[in-house]
């Protein structure tokens, strides 16, 4: 029957699951059988013997006080008989006393002197011969001709004979066996109503798990939108479709900001490659060196921005997929921000711009130096770009539950129409000249690094860009000295 059911339901997890969990439950049940069956032959055999040995004493008493003349072996026969009927256990509706428990006693010459059981006692003396009985210690004694065995106890008299009381085994081992049968009777039913249960039950959870499956599996390349089937339980299979389900919709979104990047590049890049190449072969028409070596400057440097171009673009993505890569180091902040306002010292005094730096202090966090170092060049890049002549900035740096940067400037701030989008890629004023990837970046790296950024035009004028980055996760406290403020005057002279 087994040969003849599908491989698929044959070797099915909810099959093997039954199968061992079945297979495990009855070794244990069985286990529990073993001992408790021990346990109660051991209680039986106890009680058993208990009452041999009283029996017996009661019988040498009387066998040494009754006088050895003709009534002796009628005296003690007949007492013998009463104790017989005292029998433990005995199911007196399908036998009798005579089968259950046998009187001997043996002479000094080891002669039979007086029996008192069922059938002749010679051949209950001949086995008693054939074993080796203790004087304290009771033993199993198997007579011929007899089915089951006799507990014998022996007891020896003053006047040098030997008392043997057997008492047979006949109805402890009809109980074992009786408490045998309808333990497996039992635990037959048991086991196989188990099976049966843990099958339905795993075959139910498994079967929502193939569902799973079969509609994963039914997800292709180019059919990002199909999602796993779903149930209002709260086990682990609905956790494991909601995961399914989470990670389809990172796939999807990632695959989509490709298919966005590699379009807005293709685009993007289209103008400056044709300008590179004119210039380039403008360079080889040139009619003088000069002429060459501007067209070949100018081609390098339109490259230099096609590439910084190219790496914003695909850090915002990797950003956005949660993907970004960073090398964390601890960073002081205050010295970051320092070594970029000393760089763009040129640009700022090219446009009379007044610098106004706050700060208590290093400030460390753990990030990728190089991303911070980008981030703070894009913020700068900005002020650089779009404020007018002679305007101020005010850079603030606090350390406070984490590290909170405040750029603010007096300029004429962000554009109404792109102020809800400014973290956006390609968003940028209609007067602006670059790609709109500046404060992208600087949203991917805030986000990267665990932090947030916001941007607003407060009421008294001006842009404003707040920014909070976690602390580094050595530094357990901060101690604020005294406000440090460099203000640099960034003029033309």
């Amino acid at each position: 029957m087994f040969s003849e059911m599908p491989r698929r339901v044959a070797w099915s997890a909810a099959w093997r699951i039954s199968l061992w969990g079945t297979l495990a439950f009855s070794i244990g049940t069985l286990l529990v059988f073993v001992f408790l069956h021990r346990f109660v032959a051991d209680d039986m055999q106890h009680r058993n013997d208990a009452w041999l040995w009283g029996a017996v004493s009661l019988l040498g008493d009387f066998a040494e006080r009754t006088p050895k003349d003709a009534l002796y072996g009628q005296v003690v026969g007949e007492i013998a008989e009463l104790v017989r009927e005292e029998v433990p256990n005995k199911k007196r509706s399908l036998s009798n006393a005579d089968d259950h428990v046998f009187f001997l006693q043996e002479g000094e010459d080891r002669s039979l002197k007086l029996w008192v059981g069922a059938g002749a006692g010679e051949d209950t003396l001949k086995a008693i011969h054939g074993s080796r009985i203790l004087p304290d210690q009771p033993i199993d004694l198997r007579v011929d001709g007899m089915g089951v065995p006799f507990r014998v106890v022996s007891i020896r008299v003053e006047d040098g004979s030997r008392i043997y009381l057997g008492l047979s085994e006949e109805d402890q081992l009809r109980i074992l066996n009786n408490f045998r049968f309808y333990f497996v009777l039992l635990w037959l039913i048991i086991v196989l109503f188990g099976f049966a249960l843990v099958f339905s039950i795993s075959r139910s959870l498994l079967k929502h798990v193939q569902t799973i499956t079969d509609a994963a599996s039914r997800i292709g390349r180019s059919d990002l939108t199909t999602r796993v089937p779903t149930t209002s339980r709260t086990d682990e299979v609905a956790h494991l479709a909601l995961t399914l389900n989470n990670m389809l919709d990172r796939i999807e979104n990632s695959m989509h900001q490709l298919h966005t990047i590699t379009d807005s590049l293709a685009h993007d890049i289209r103008s400056p490659i044709t300008a590179v190449r004119g210039r380039l072969e403008a360079s080889l028409s040139a009619r003088s060196p000069e002429e060459q070596t501007d067209s070949i400057a100018s081609s390098i440097e339109v490259l230099d921005r096609l590439s910084q171009f190219l790496t914003d673009s695909l850090d915002v993505a990797e950003a956005n997929a949660d993907a970004l890569r960073l090398a964390r180091s601890e960073v002081d902040l205050e010295e970051a921000l320092a070594s970029m306002i000393d760089l763009y010292q040129p640009s700022m005094a090219e446009k009379d711009i007044t610098l106004d730096f706050h700060h208590a202090g290093p400030v460390t966090i753990s990030a990728d130096v190089g991303l911070i170092h980008r981030m703070i060049s894009n913020l700068f890049d900005n002020e650089v770009t779009h404020l007018p002549t002679g305007c101020r900035v005010m850079v603030d740096l606090r350390p406070e539950d984490s590290a909170r940067l405040i750029l603010q400037d007096d300029g004429p701030g962000f554009a109404p129409e792109i102020i809800q989008h400014l973290f956006e890629r390609n968003t940028k004023g209609r007067d602006s000249s670059g790609h709109g990837l500046g404060l992208a970046f600087v949203d991917a790296v805030v986000r990267a690094h665990g932090g947030t950024v916001i941007a607003s035009n407060p009421p008294s004028g001006g842009a404003r860009i707040a920014i909070n980055l976690p602390l580094s996760s050595g530094v357990s406290g901060y101690s604020r000295g005294p406000e440090v403020v460099d203000q640099v005057e960034l003029s033309k002279d």
